[in-house]
């Protein structure tokens, strides 16, 4: 099926109507390339939504699912597996963290380090304290409670009532934090860049702020590394950046390269608080999901993307402060690290996005004004010079 049209109508019969569609009916992916029905190849600088870090069909992953698939695909956590023993192993080697849940997406981790800091309080403390803290422009998932933490109204409508025990506070606003700590606070859940949010960092007095406060309160700290994790701004996990010691971590998007699998990592002191039977998941580091993952990892120290993200990174990022300097008029900022970079335009934001997409470039644009990149990994310099010069062009003709 090649016609975009009839991907369309055959949608509308058989879709929730839950998404707003690039017009693009995507086939086949090779490396940072992908390629629509038609044939027709588009540079990816979008991975998925930082899922795909080590670019589409892997040769390694392509082997690893099949010969996984031949062995076990699924038993269930009733059962001792050895392929989730090991990913939890070798996930545990980049954080001080001591234990890890395995969930089946970022939603699922977030909502799992929600309960975890109820469960802690209530069960280990005995504590009356429940009340998580967020922040604006934040987002963490689309569950009940995941939407509720996120503070971004638009994905709330038509959902109320939302789950108590949240507060949504101004992002890089330490006053305001300071004052609003209460009796019934018990963590912060904060993104160190925010994604959806529009590539925005905590900034160092803000990071400050929440040290003192957690330390002084004896507040509990989730960084939702779901987006940012993986190596995506140069360093394995994001928080490592602004050296900060999270009591709790979810990781889930570039864990599987494209497969679901999400993880929640947190010290020993809360992971004890959760007995046998108080969470669960069915799919949750299955066999299949599990041995990618690890492979994931695998790959990640030996191409050494990690240093690859910076370089190509810091790269991309001197090309675009380039861009702003010659179009002042056009570019309000350019924020970001590693390969997770936004571009605040001023003019016409869709129909750069609408021409960057015309001209073989897939991005992002959120917040209805800021282009989202978030390349693969596997990023050459090649592909930066491709697509800086055709965001020249573009601006130039605005």
């Amino acid at each position: 099926m090649t016609d975009l049209k009839d991907f369309q109508k055959q949608e509308e019969r058989c879709l929730f109507p839950t998404y707003n569609r690039y017009p693009l009916a995507i086939c086949k992916g090779q490396g940072y390339f992908l390629y629509d029905a038609t044939g027709k190849k588009y540079y990816d600088f979008l991975s998925g939504i930082a899922v795909c870090i080590l670019g589409h069909n892997h040769p390694q992953i392509s082997k690893t699912i099949c010969e996984q698939a031949q062995k076990l695909l699924h038993v269930s956590n009733l059962f001792f597996q050895e392929e989730q023993l090991e990913l939890a192993q070798k996930l545990l080697r980049f954080a001080p963290q001591n234990k890890v849940f395995f969930c089946n997406s970022g939603a699922e981790a977030n909502e799992g380090a929600i309960k975890l800091v109820r469960r802690y309080f209530r069960e280990a403390k005995k504590e009356n304290r429940f009340e998580i803290i967020t922040f604006s422009n934040s987002f963490h998932g689309r569950t009940l409670a995941t939407l509720t933490a996120t503070g971004q109204d638009k994905i709330k409508q038509g959902f109320e009532p939302l789950v108590p025990g949240f507060k949504i506070l101004p992002f890089n606003n330490s006053d305001v934090l300071r004052q609003s700590i209460g009796q019934e606070t018990a963590a912060i859940m904060l993104e160190v860049i925010q994604g959806e949010g529009g590539i925005v960092p905590v900034n160092s007095d803000f990071v400050q702020t929440i040290k003192h406060l957690c330390a002084k309160h004896d507040l509990l700290l989730i960084v939702d590394e779901i987006q940012t994790g993986m190596g995506r701004t140069g360093e394995f996990f994001a928080h490592t950046h602004y050296g900060l010691d999270p009591d709790i971590i979810t990781l889930a998007k570039g864990l599987g390269n494209g497969l679901p699998i999400g993880a929640v990592m947190a010290k020993e002191k809360l992971a004890q608080a959760m007995a046998p039977g108080s969470h669960g998941s069915t799919f949750g580091g299955n066999p299949l999901a599990c041995k990618v993952a690890s492979k994931v990892l695998e790959i990640l120290e030996q191409d050494r993307l990690l240093e690859r993200a910076q370089t190509r990174g810091a790269y991309l990022k001197k090309e675009l402060l380039g861009l702003q300097e010659n179009f002042p008029e056009l570019i309000a900022e350019v924020r970001g690290q590693g390969l997770m970079l936004g571009v605040e335009l001023k003019q016409d934001p869709k129909r750069v996005w609408t021409k960057l997409l015309e001209q073989g470039f897939i991005t992002n644009l959120t917040q209805d004004k800021v282009l989202r990149l978030l390349p693969p990994l596997i990023l050459d310099e090649d592909a930066v010079q491709k697509f800086t010069h055709t965001l020249k062009n573009i601006l130039s003709k605005l």
